[in-house]
């Protein structure tokens, strides 16, 4: 009798080590638990704030700075242009593809089309001079500045990075499951993470300027460099599918902004910038 019952409960020993293994594995391998080797798309819309920035503007016959220009972003707010492909280029959007060399880092190419409008028709404070020749419309501002307040109206410039402030870069991310903290146990259902980065790029905007009368000009062309950090929260769903909200600032410099059809003149501005995203993707391996 005694060695029926011991045969018994060795043979449920054995039924239930393999259950008690496999459970332990599959808690051990969830799909979220290990971020090596997966590729990651995101895509989004932001809000910026830029700094004050001096705003040089130097050409044949002038080369005078603009103190302390201040500019707002131009937002379209919830809109469908974000996902119809014919016009997703319009709002201010955040592209950034990326892959995970670790299970906590990552590195990501990223494109963040920013708009910036300087403000105009207010006085500001002007150095420098302007001297055209007579028979140029622009003649009409011929003056020596004293750096003294100077109304900027929309006739004397408009200045506006609109199609737009583009920051194409590089960025090296870590990236930390923290659901433990919110008591989550599968990660495969919903998961918290925290993100955060440094990343280095160019700027290639579409400057829309109308300078002293000239004919407008708006084109794309290498302006400069950018820096910048990035803080952000992930929310996963069901393994592969993300919400992520970032804050991420830096500093803008361009040298070389084209403001005219003519290739001698030129702007010069740097500042810095701030913006918030919210951006929807996945994760997953290929």
């Amino acid at each position: 009798m005694k060695k029926a019952k011991l045969k018994a409960l060795v043979l449920l020993c054995l039924t239930l080590f393999p259950v008690i293994s496999i459970a332990q594995e599959t808690e051990v391998e969830r799909y979220t638990a290990n971020n090596k080797g997966k590729f990651f798309i995101s895509w989004g819309g932001n809000r910026e704030s830029f700094s004050k920035s001096d705003i040089r503007f130097k050409g044949e016959g002038y080369d005078f700075t603009i103190h302390d220009a201040s500019a707002v972003d131009k937002p379209k707010g919830w809109h469908i242009d974000y996902i119809n492909p014919t016009r997703m280029t319009i709002p201010q959007t955040n592209l950034k593809v990326g892959y995970f060399l670790s299970d906590k880092y990552n590195i990501a190419f990223g494109i963040d089309h920013m708009k910036y409008v300087m403000k105009e028709n207010q006085y500001k404070n002007v150095s420098g001079y302007i001297d055209l020749p007579a028979e140029e419309a622009g003649s009409i501002y011929n003056q020596q500045f004293t750096g003294d307040p100077y109304f900027v109206s929309e006739d004397f410039l408009l200045f506006e990075h609109t199609n737009g402030l583009n920051y194409v870069y590089l960025e090296f991310n870590r990236f930390d499951d923290i659901s433990s903290i919110f008591k989550i146990n599968n990660t495969d259902k919903f998961q918290v993470n925290i993100t955060e980065g440094f990343g280095a790029g160019i700027l290639y905007p579409k400057t829309n300027t109308t300078l002293l009368q000239k004919e407008r000009y708006d084109e794309f062309h290498l302006a400069g460099y950018g820096l910048s950090l990035n803080l952000g929260l992930n929310f996963t769903f069901f393994k592969y599918f993300f919400i992520e909200t970032d804050l991420r600032g830096g500093f803008i410099n361009m040298p070389d902004i084209r403001t005219t059809s003519n290739t001698s003149e030129s702007a010069s501005q740097h500042f810095w910038f701030l913006q918030r995203v919210i951006s929807f993707g996945g994760r997953f391996r290929i």
